[in-house]
């Protein structure tokens, strides 16, 4: 199976089966609908939605294979009339959701199934799977492009994420959340993402001196050097790179870069700099990485660090300070009848719904959240139709353009709802309309 393949519907909890079983036995075939969204999140004042492309191409391909139905069969927990029914079933419904890239907040639905109840019984586990760990490392990575305040970030997640999807699912997100590149060589092939790298501390200890080693790489890759200068000693490795690159530059090359992986990321850069600038290399840049993520970013920057770039990994790539969103995906209408869950601390709104966003001078004003008939004249409708009786629907937007979205719609986003640690609360109000039916639930 290829990293970007749908694992196919038996990628699911049991429960998805053995309820969907109750409904054929039972004859509970009307339209459900079925909501996405995420519960409040003490540490986010915000979500990247992301994912919504591998939604939509699993969708099209949502099928039982001969042998899922005969590994079905065996487990004899299934009536044969049932296994014959999944064995025809394909996705019918429509989906309604909000484009990737867009901002959203808790309790807002991102995405919306209204398909026959069977079909959108099954796909929960999948849906949360895919659109909250892609959401939630987009809105990571964008926390991290915040604090980063302009400077390029690469991703340097791959080696330490949980898996190969894992791996690649991080590469999109963190991308289509603004970072400049990734080290991941296939999700470069695959998406068109600029890939980057240097070398690590075993290519130095390789050669039998720092400067051996340098002058080798800078040889084979005279336009794309960076050497890793903290192997034995920062400011040593410093010098001896500054030595190689004014070499370069009478060879009518240049050094890209230097990176610092250890020590006081601070006091060293500032040294690093000097020696460099006093090498005549003041072009030549300050990469840096070293457990990342945006609280050490921003207080790297806060304290005058001279880093020009810097490389995220672990962090960022498992969410390390929420590594989960309570993503739910609960039923809100069946057939003619609107449903709510009235659970303590858990309670679900009832009926289909729409998102609106205000605007006033280019910035978000508040969201108001409403029933999907309703329509304003004074806000913009975040969920669209991007599936409709099981077929794609409208434009597909490219990487670029997905990442273009997000940065135009952070940029409208209040620096006080981006705070990385109190962040203050967006406003998400509900029309009269949703409250009345509520009052009905």
């Amino acid at each position: 199976m290829s990293v970007d393949e749908f694992p196919g519907p038996l990628f699911t909890d049991l429960y998805e089966l053995t309820m969907a079983a109750g409904y054929f036995d039972r004859r509970l075939d009307e339209t459900a609908t079925f909501s996405l969204f995420v519960r409040e999140h003490p540490r986010r004042g915000y979500f990247v939605a992301c994912g919504l492309q591998a939604v939509v191409d699993a969708l099209i391909r949502f099928r039982f294979s001969d042998r899922e139905i005969e590994w079905l069969a065996q487990a004899e927990l299934f009536k044969r009339d049932f296994l014959a029914y999944l064995a025809t079933l394909r996705f019918t419904g429509d989906v309604r959701a909000m484009a990737e890239g867009e901002i959203f907040f808790a309790d807002e639905p991102v995405l919306e199934v209204s398909a026959p109840l069977i079909e959108a019984q099954i796909l929960e586990t999948f849906l949360i799977n895919t659109v909250g760990v892609a959401s939630m490392l987009a809105t990571k990575a964008a926390r991290c492009v915040h604090a980063a305040a302009g400077r390029p970030i690469a991703d340097f997640s791959l080696r330490r994420t949980q898996g190969i999807h894992a791996g690649m699912t991080v590469a999109r997100s963190s991308y289509i959340a603004g970072f400049a590149s990734t080290s991941n060589v296939l999700a470069g092939k695959i998406w068109g993402i600029p890939t980057s790298g240097t070398m690590a501390h075993s290519f130095v200890t390789a050669f039998e001196s720092e400067t051996e080693a340098f002058e080798a790489y800078a040889e084979l890759f005279p336009k794309a050097a960076v050497f890793l200068i903290d192997t034995y000693d920062t400011i040593a490795g410093a010098e001896k790179a500054a030595a190689v690159g004014k070499g370069m530059k009478q060879k009518g090359q240049a050094l890209m870069g230097v990176r610092l992986d250890s020590g006081d990321m601070v006091a060293l850069s500032r040294k690093v700099r000097r020696i460099l600038d006093e090498a005549g290399l003041p072009e030549v840049k300050i990469f840096a990485s070293s457990g990342f993520d945006e609280y050490e970013l921003a207080r790297l920057i806060a304290e005058g660090a001279r880093i020009d770039a810097f490389g995220v990994g672990t962090r960022m790539g498992v969410s390390a300070d929420a590594p989960y969103l309570d993503t739910v995906y609960k039923m809100v209408r069946m057939g003619t009848r609107n449903v709510c869950k009235t659970s303590e601390g858990k309670v679900t709104l009832a009926g289909e719904k729409q998102v609106f966003r205000k605007m006033a001078d280019g910035q978000f004003k508040g969201d108001i959240l409403g029933l999907r008939e309703e329509s304003r004249d004074d806000a913009v409708p975040l969920l669209s139709m991007v599936m409709e009786n099981g077929r794609s629907v409208g434009p597909r937007p490219t990487l670029e353009e997905i990442r273009q979205r997000f940065a135009h719609n952070f940029k409208r986003l209040d620096d006080k709802t981006k705070d990385l640690t109190n962040p203050q609360k967006y406003l998400v109000a509900l029309s009269e309309r949703l409250v009345e039916l509520q009052n009905q639930c």
